[in-house]
C-alpha cells in the first residue's frame, strides 16, 4: 500500500473530505499548517500527523510556514512517504517543493484549490514564478475543472487529472412539487471574492417584480455586517434572512427546500457548494465564469449571469415552467459526473502506476 502524506490546513473540512475519501486506500500521514479538526482523530493515528501551529497566509508570505520546513524535513524522512500530497499550492506546495529538495525521497502530487491558480499567478512575477515552479516540480496534479486545468498547464503543469471536488454521497432525488418555487439559497461565504452583495443586489431587482420570492443568505465572512445594513436600507427585511453559518444536515434542508440557488462569484473553479445544490435540484443561477459554464448551459438547466447583468423574472418563466425535470437532470448529472470516492479512487490508481 502506498504511503502518502497530506499537506495542508488540516482544520478545513476541504482537506478531512480528502482524507474521508483515501481512508484505507493509502497509508495515511498528514502534516496541517495549523492543527487537525476532531474528524482526522478517528482517520489518521496521531503518530501519523504533524501540526505546525502557524497562521498560513494562502496567497502567499508563509514566513512562519517556511521556519517549519526543517521540522517538516525531519518528520517527513522519518516518515519515508512514497508521495506528498499538498493542497494549495502556494503555500503547502511550496512546502512539499522545498522539502523535496532538502532531501525528501518522495514524489509530489499537488493539488489546486482555485486561487493558487486562477488569481495569485497573476499578483505578481514572484508569485508566477513559484506557482510554475512548484507545478513542474509535482509528478501528477488535481484539478477541479477543464478551464483550470488549461491554466496549470499554461504555467508549467504535467499531468493533470480533472475531476470535480464533488459529493461524497447522493442526497434523495428530489420529490416533484415538494420545491419552495419561490425560494432563493445561497451559501458561499460573506467575503469580497463571492461578491455576496451582488447577490443581494440581483435578488431586490427580481423581488421588485416577484413579490413572493423570498431569500436565504447562509455562511459568515467580513461582509456580514454591511450586508445587514444593506438588506435594511432596501427595505427586505421580511424577504431576505441571513442565517449564518449552517451545519450539513441544515444547509442540505435549505438545499432541497429551494427551487433556486444564487452563486455569483468573481472568480471560481467548480464549486462543491453549486454541486450540492444541483444534486438536491436546486436551479443553479451563477456568475459567467468558464468553470460554471462547465456545469450550466444558460436557460437550459440554469442562468448564468454576465457581468452586470441583473435577473429578470420574466427570464426565469421557461425555467420555472419545466422546473421539475431540470431539477431531476440535474441530480442525476451529479450522480453520473461529480462524485467523490469514484474520482479519489482513480487518482490512487493512477499513483500506483506512477510508483516505481
Amino acid at each position: 500500500m502506498l504511503r502518502l502524506v497530506l499537506m495542508g490546513d488540516g482544520e478545513s473540512p476541504h482537506l478531512l473530505k480528502w482524507a474521508r475519501a483515501l481512508q484505507g486506500r493509502v497509508d495515511l500521514w498528514a502534516v496541517s499548517s495549523r492543527g487537525f479538526a476532531p474528524g482526522f482523530e478517528d482517520i489518521i493515528p496521531a503518530t501519523q500527523r504533524l501540526a505546525l501551529g502557524t497562521q498560513p497566509n494562502f496567497e502567499g508570505g508563509n514566513a512562519g510556514l517556511l521556519r517549519a520546513l526543517p521540522t517538516v524535513v525531519r518528520w517527513l524522512k522519518a516518515a519515508d512517504p512514497d508521495w506528498l500530497a499538498p493542497h494549495y499550492l502556494t503555500s503547502h506546495g511550496t512546502l512539499a517543493w522545498l522539502a523535496q529538495r532538502c532531501g525528501v525521497q518522495a514524489r509530489i502530487v499537488g493539488s489546486a484549490w482555485g486561487t493558487d491558480i486562477l488569481l495569485t499567478p497573476q499578483r505578481n512575477a514572484v508569485m508566477r514564478w513559484l506557482t510554475r515552479r512548484v507545478l513542474r516540480a509535482c509528478t501528477l496534479c488535481t484539478s477541479d475543472s477543464a478551464h483550470m486545468t488549461q491554466r496549470m498547464q499554461h504555467l508549467g503543469a504535467g499531468e493533470v487529472m480533472t475531476f470535480p471536488f464533488g459529493l461524497e454521497q447522493m442526497p434523495p432525488a428530489p420529490i416533484p412539487g415538494h420545491k419552495n418555487e419561490a425560494l432563493f439559497f445561497a451559501n458561499r461565504g460573506l467575503e469580497p471574492i463571492y461578491a455576496p452583495e451582488r447577490v443581494l443586489a440581483v435578488f431586490a431587482h427580481l423581488a421588485a417584480q416577484w413579490p413572493e420570492a423570498r431569500l436565504v443568505m447562509a455562511n459568515s465572512g467580513s461582509l456580514g455586517p454591511a450586508l445587514q445594513a444593506q438588506v435594511a436600507q432596501q427595505g427586505l427585511a421580511e424577504r431576505v434572512t441571513l442565517v449564518g453559518r449552517l451545519g450539513a444536515d441544515e444547509q442540505a434542508r435549505y438545499y432541497a427546500q429551494a427551487r433556486w440557488y444564487l452563486s455569483l462569484p468573481q472568480s471560481d473553479s467548480v464549486a462543491v457548494s453549486v454541486l450540492e445544490a444541483m444534486a438536491h435540484g436546486a436551479i443553479p443561477v451563477l456568475s459567467d465564469l468558464p468553470a460554471n459554464r462547465e456545469l450550466v448551459q444558460d436557460g437550459r438547466n440554469g442562468v448564468i449571469l454576465k457581468d452586470g447583468q441583473v435577473l429578470e423574472c420574466a427570464s426565469l418563466q421557461p425555467l420555472a415552467q419545466r422546473a421539475d425535470a431540470v431539477a431531476r437532470e440535474l441530480h442525476e448529472w451529479v450522480a453520473e459526473h461529480a462524485l467523490f470516492p469514484e474520482a479519489v479512487s482513480r487518482y490512487v490508481q493512477r499513483l500506483e502506476a506512477l510508483t516505481p
